[in-house]
């Protein structure tokens, strides 16, 4: 009986942790997206400097998401960042969906925006 007590405990844990990497990465996001919007307004950046930012924004983001995760939990580090990434892209596209009523862009923008997400989560997982 002790024994589901712990494992409870230790995954009641995991999803605090969870939510902690991902509220890091969504502050860093919102921050990131400020910066880009100041950035737009004045020095007029084109359409394509633009869709790169938001990508480098993913990547960032995701990034300090996986490290917090990584520092987090102590092991297993790229995969809990991985999941950190994957999570952070759901979410994203679930706003997205929400906010649009259906998928906004094309499916290899999607692709690639879900690569960088759990990439860079990964790799935020293996430095921490």
């Amino acid at each position: 009986m002790e024994k589901k007590t712990v494992l409870k405990q230790a995954a009641g844990g995991r999803v605090m942790d969870f939510i902690k990497a991902l509220l890091c990465a969504y502050v860093v996001t919102g921050i990131l997206l400020l910066i880009l919007a100041l950035l737009l307004y004045k020095a007029g950046l084109s359409e394509e400097n633009v869709n790169a930012g938001i990508l480098l924004t993913y990547v960032i983001s995701t990034f300090s998401g996986g490290f917090v995760i990584g520092k987090l939990t102590g092991s297993r580090k790229f995969l809990w960042g991985l999941l950190a990434g994957i999570l952070y892209f759901v979410l994203l596209l679930l706003i997205s969906l929400g906010i649009y009523h259906s998928l906004h862009g094309a499916s290899v923008e999607t692709a690639a925006a879900f690569v960088l997400c759990a990439g860079g989560g990964m790799l935020g997982g293996m430095i921490s």
